[in-house]
């Protein structure tokens, strides 16, 4: 089996999470250099894998074909277009960018010089969210009438403190941007085109910049109704991140604290229902398992030139319906997302 070998720029909190999977692909990946433009973060780093704290000189290299981008968001968008330009894949971790138009030319400059980018979206690759994705698909639920996300995190003021860029509408770009990323993204990968959003954001607690309790009432081109709940106060420790679907045939929750655990699954069929809780699995953290999955992908298609559910044009989407919503709170109106 061929090696493809990478380089990870970024090496805070969410990085372990690629080198916990990159460990466990060791036939599939060569990790041969990191970056962190901050010396103390790379001293955790193995031996044997060359330590750059400029990134330029980490991607002047050509010994290596694909980059992991797991720096703060506000990062993302100009680090993969200069690692692109550089001759190299990139995966970025959510969001892609902090608005569409940086989400765009991160698009372009992939077609321009024929290179892959991948979003990390791995909450897609829980085994309960796929088992959830078939029922939608193969209509299962009927016609949908109602679904609602819940973020249900903690995040205290020590987090923001760890890293200037937390909490800053610019660098970090929100809770609903940040922390309930995923949860967007899912919002139209599951249910399909959102017509309209109305959204209500507001900071009780967190000193930042930033919203840290919110919800966003969606108007689906289908009919349904659905809200996406976040906030980061919850008290005492993280405590569900979920989607609840209440359709014609059927009523479903998928939760835990990483869409982990199948909570309810009642389409009248008692079989069916005993067997679908061998999906449910443990996670110790809000991130879920799903990396590992992710990366198994990835080399997929970079190996066989397969399209993969996690791309940049995938990515972009969630993006446009975070702007909507961020653009509501703003107004204090709906907006149609057609027209933005």
């Amino acid at each position: 089996m061929k090696k493809i070998n990478l380089g990870i720029i970024g090496c805070g909190r969410i990085s372990k999470k690629h080198f916990e999977a990159l460990d466990n692909l060791k036939d599939n990946f060569k990790l041969i250099a990191v970056c962190d433009n901050k010396i103390e973060k790379l001293s955790h780093i193995k031996e044997n894998i060359e330590k750059y704290d400029n990134l330029d000189l980490m991607l002047d290299r050509q010994d290596f074909d694909l980059v992991s981008i797991c720096t703060p968001s506000f990062l993302h968008a100009e680090q993969t277009i200069k690692a692109i330009k550089k001759n190299k894949h990139v995966i970025t971790e959510k969001p892609m960018a902090l608005n569409y138009y940086d989400a765009k030319r991160m698009l372009e400059n992939a077609k321009m010089y024929n290179k892959k980018l991948f979003v990390v979206k791995q909450n897609r690759l829980n085994p309960t969210i796929l088992k959830l994705k078939k029922a939608i698909d193969s209509n299962k639920f009927g016609k949908i009438y109602f679904v609602q996300f819940n973020v249900f995190w903690t995040r205290p003021q020590s987090y923001y403190d760890m890293d200037e860029w937390r909490g800053k509408i610019n660098e970090d770009g929100g809770i609903f941007m940040n922390q309930a990323s995923h949860y967007v993204d899912l919002v139209e990968w599951l249910f399909g085109k959102v017509e309209k959003v109305f959204s209500y954001m507001d900071n009780l607690e967190r000193n930042i910049e930033t919203e840290d309790v919110g919800t966003a009432i969606l108007k689906f081109k289908s009919g349904a109704i659905g809200n996406l709940n976040a906030n980061v106060l919850t008290f005492p420790k993280n405590y569900e991140g979920s989607v609840t679907i209440i359709g014609e045939y059927g009523t479903v929750k998928v939760g835990g604290i990483a869409l982990n655990e199948i909570k309810e699954w009642n389409f009248g069929d008692v079989a069916h229902n005993n067997n679908i809780f061998s999906e449910n699995y443990n996670t110790t953290d809000v991130y879920g398992n799903g990396h590992y999955s992710f990366y198994n992908k990835v080399y997929d298609s970079l190996i066989s030139n397969k399209n993969f559910v996690s791309d940049g044009e995938e990515g972009i989407k969630s993006i446009k319906l975070l702007e909507a919503m961020y653009l509501s709170q703003k107004e204090k109106k709906e907006i149609y997302l057609d027209e933005i």
